[in-house]
């Protein structure tokens, strides 16, 4: 099952805080400032050491699992894939009212992707899809099967049907639910028969850096995984739309079924979001609205 979302979050994690640990542990490092980044994320909190280092902390229990996941992995992850990702240069300890390991990474450069920063969104798709097949590409072997450490990513999608089911209740008079059910149980009779392949488990706008127009880094591993690869097709729907939509899937040798399974990916997330934002967050909830329109009216 999904990990509990009650467990509790750690002390609040400000730059005191980061600075503290930092003198603590990498003492070398002490006469660094910190300041946090904007955004700092969510799943972790990222602050920036000195003027090319960052420091990045799980925000509460549920994530702390991953700095040793990516501290173990990364380093082999990085030189066979075509496109610079963060390779930890050290882990932290609890320490200081803190919990749980931590991570120092170098900085990259860039920012996070909108269509306004990217000169030519084909070929952003494009070089997104062939960083993915080099991923898929990476032998799995002992890689780190789906589970709680990154909700499931690359998992199968019945573990979240209940959850998604309860959405489509809740929304029974925002959406067309009966469309959404149809797409979700397409998604569900399709399971992933493949051999267990990398997955990154969150392609979103806000984990690709893009630099002089074009994309230059992938961040944020901390919920990659071994397993099905369709998680990572969401972008198909979330961030391209039309020629730039038809690159990404023309440059990805998959099936109808891992399409079709990431397609559901999509729409679970999008259903739990709006679920969250219906009353609450008029202006969210409107595009996360269009967003599942936009899922259900493609295919692909």
């Amino acid at each position: 099952m999904p990990a509990d979302p009650s467990l509790d979050a750690p002390p609040d994690l400000n730059a005191a805080l980061v600075k503290g640990l930092i003198a603590q542990q990498f003492p070398h490092w002490a006469h660094l400032p910190v300041r946090p980044v904007s955004p700092g994320g969510w799943d972790n909190r990222t602050f920036l050491l000195g003027e090319t280092m960052s420091v990045r902390l799980p925000s509460a229990q549920r994530y702390a699992a991953q700095p040793p996941k990516e501290q173990r992995w990364l380093p082999i992850l990085a030189p066979l894939l075509p496109l610079p990702i963060p390779v930890p240069l050290a882990m932290g300890a609890p320490a200081c009212g803190y919990p749980w390991a931590w991570s120092v990474y170098p900085w990259l450069d860039g920012e996070t992707a909108a269509t306004a920063l990217i000169a030519d969104l084909e070929r952003f798709a494009v070089t997104i899809a062939q960083f993915l097949v080099a991923l898929q590409q990476v032998d799995a072997t002992d890689g780190p099967a789906a589970g709680a450490h990154n909700f499931f990513r690359g998992g199968p999608l019945s573990v979240y049907d209940e959850e998604t089911r309860r959405a489509l209740v809740a929304l029974e008079r925002v959406i067309d639910t009966r469309a959404a059910l149809a797409v979700w149980e397409t998604a569900l009779s399709a399971p992933w028969r493949g051999a267990p392949v990398w997955a990154h488990g969150d392609v979103s706008a806000g984990n690709l850096l893009v630099r002089d127009g074009r994309l230059s880094a992938v961040i944020d591993f901390g919920s990659s995984g071994v397993g099905d690869p369709a998680c990572d097709l969401v972008l198909a729907w979330t961030f391209l739309s039309g020629e730039s939509r038809a690159a990404f899937v023309e440059a990805l040798p998959l099936d109808e079924a891992t399409w079709a399974r990431g397609r559901g990916w999509a729409l679970w997330k999008a259903l739990i979001t709006l679920v969250e934002q219906v009353g609450i967050r008029s202006d969210e909830a409107a595009r996360t609205r269009s967003l599942i329109e936009e899922i259900l009216a493609n295919p692909l």
